[in-house]
């Protein structure tokens, strides 16, 4: 089984978890493998959107339930904490859609909405606008991005299939070597 059938094969759930948990590696990754014809590219949009928007989701939905029990323990970060929730009361649609945007939040961002009460209704359509953006953007620059990794990759992948076979005829060579010793060993002499 080489690389490119598991990617065919597992590239969407993959790509689905990893954009739950974290994402922009996670799409512009699935944006490489559109471009070399492993995955769908409206299909990796779909699913990084889908996996973006339940994953933040699930943490404002944390956030509103335990959000100032898990925001106090951030003390370093309270004046930051301060700023997103001034942000979030003046500005929710920017900052409901511009969360996953900004380097730090992506995790935490939910949280701090969720726990600023903000309406679940409106929470979820802005999420689903900021997830779209979101997906479009990071798979595109996959994507294109592919055109310039796409020949390293390939050029990775021989490498690596001959590295994988050095390894291995080290590895036989030694366990018949360890497998002379120990059978000379254990012969009366």
């Amino acid at each position: 089984m080489d690389a490119n059938h598991l990617i065919t094969q597992y590239g969407y759930l993959a790509l689905f978890i990893g954009c739950i948990a974290e994402g922009e590696t996670f799409t512009l990754l699935g944006g490489v493998a559109a471009h070399e014809g492993l995955l769908n590219y409206v299909l990796v949009v779909l699913i990084a959107m889908a996996g973006g928007v339940l994953g933040d989701t699930a943490l404002f939905f944390i956030g509103r339930h335990y959000g100032p029990r898990i925001l106090v323990r951030f003390k370093k970060h309270q004046k930051q904490i301060d700023k997103a929730n001034t942000l979030i009361r003046k500005r929710p649609v920017l900052f409901v859609i511009g969360v996953r945007f900004m380097y730090g939040l992506r995790i935490i961002g939910p949280i701090i909405i969720g726990a600023s009460k903000l309406k679940p209704q409106k929470f979820l359509l802005l999420n689903v606008v900021g997830a779209m953006a979101w997906a479009l953007i990071f798979v595109t620059l996959g994507y294109l991005g592919g055109q310039v990794i796409a020949p390293w990759l390939h050029l990775l992948d021989h490498h690596i299939k001959k590295i994988i076979w050095v390894v291995l005829a080290i590895a036989v060579a030694w366990g018949i070597r360890l497998y002379i010793k120990r059978r000379s060993e254990r012969e009366p002499q």
